[in-house]
């Protein structure tokens, strides 16, 4: 109520009494005086990791994933709790919809077998329900837990839950204090928030703390043909390059496995209308090769036969300049054989001409 002489807080507090004594935490928020790191978190699904930079989350910052129920919100975190056991980092999971047990059943179901992590102490599961107590003394409760662990990622599955607790803006207040805690201390906050209004999951969030996220995921399902699928896309995420696209997953055995996407006159293509567009596609890819594979096969026939008249053409060229190099040849003997005869001629007259006679001729040459 009062400290004279010196500074004090002004706010109330609450303290948690337990096996360990009195705790008593400030609540207020911490401020902005966070570091930020450029290292990066796989999200433990690669195709997931591509939309967001090609790397996945940055170490130390919020995610928020958020969706109607059924969409693998639940399916998300575990994958992403098995990513980062996987690189040797502890993860702290708050559950407030499901028991330890029955989480880490559930996530068998698609490829997460998150036990072994639980029993090398690489994950810690508080799992209880919000109403258990008010939303401060879960803010203590969590900060404790968070001191004594020492995870580099927690997880709250879902923030949702927590208005039950409180009002939208009490437990918004909360959740700022637990963000700005998680920074300050360089953890990855990674949150699942349930979303109303039917089918198609709108981008807003129930506690509206969209903007204290770095990293924001919606799920949605798409209804058409009778079939219900679900897409992903990424909202925002601050500090890289990210998908703008919204691309259909499905929920396998082996976690989630995101789709090519296709697009229509009506937006991205799901379930069976990609299904069409895909065989049709391969159909068209198909014609496109039978028709190369001909256009192929016409141009080896019109080369072979150009290549035979090229080769008849050179026979007959052939032919005809032997006949020619041979007439060549025939008239350079004959010219040659006239030229020597004349010498030869030549010369004999020379050799039987009479003394007084050649005299003559030379007196008529001068």
């Amino acid at each position: 109520m009062k400290y004279r002489g010196t500074l004090h807080g002004t706010n109330e507090y609450p303290f948690l009494i337990d096996e360990e004594g009195i705790s008593i935490l400030p609540v207020t928020s911490l401020g902005l005086s966070h570091g930020a790191s450029n290292r990066r978190l796989s999200s433990g699904i690669p195709r997931l990791d591509q939309m967001l930079g090609g790397k996945g989350y940055y170490e130390g910052s919020t995610i928020l994933i958020s969706g109607t129920a059924g969409t693998g919100k639940t399916s998300v975190a575990a994958m992403l709790t098995r990513s980062a056991c996987e690189q040797g980092r502890r993860v702290l999971y708050f559950a407030f919809e499901e028991s330890p047990d029955q989480l880490v059943r559930n996530m068998r179901s698609v490829g997460v077998d998150l036990q072994p992590m639980l029993d090398d102490g690489r994950l810690r599961i508080a799992a209880a329900r919000p109403t258990v107590q008010g939303l401060e003394m879960h803010l203590v409760a969590m900060h404790k837990a968070v001191n004594a662990f020492q995870p580099a990622v927690v997880v709250l599955d879902p923030i949702t839950n927590l208005i039950s607790v409180g009002t939208t803006a009490e437990t918004k207040s909360m959740l700022v204090r637990l963000v700005d805690f998680l920074k300050l201390h360089g953890i990855t906050g990674f949150f699942t928030s349930l979303t109303s209004g039917g089918e198609v999951a709108v981008e807003e969030t129930e506690v509206g703390i969209s903007s204290l996220i770095d990293t924001w995921l919606l799920l949605s399902v798409v209804r058409a043909g009778g079939e219900r699928n679900r897409t992903i896309a990424v909202i925002k995420s601050r500090g890289m390059s990210h998908s703008n696209q919204a691309t259909e997953y499905r929920i396998t055995s082996r976690g989630l496995e995101l789709m090519d996407t296709y697009l229509g006159p009506s937006g991205v293509l799901t379930g069976s209308a990609r299904l069409a567009k895909e065989a049709e596609d391969r159909t068209v890819l198909e014609g496109y090769r039978e028709e190369l594979a001909l256009r192929e096969q016409e141009r080896r026939i019109r080369q072979r036969q150009v290549d035979a008249r090229i080769a008849g053409l050179q026979e007959e060229l052939a032919v005809e300049l032997a006949q020619i190099d041979r007439q060549i040849r025939d008239v350079t003997r004959r010219r040659e054989r006239l030229e020597e005869e004349r010498r030869v001629m030549s010369k004999s007259r020379q050799a039987f001409a009479s003394p007084a006679a050649r005299g003559h001729n030379k007196r008529d040459r001068s």
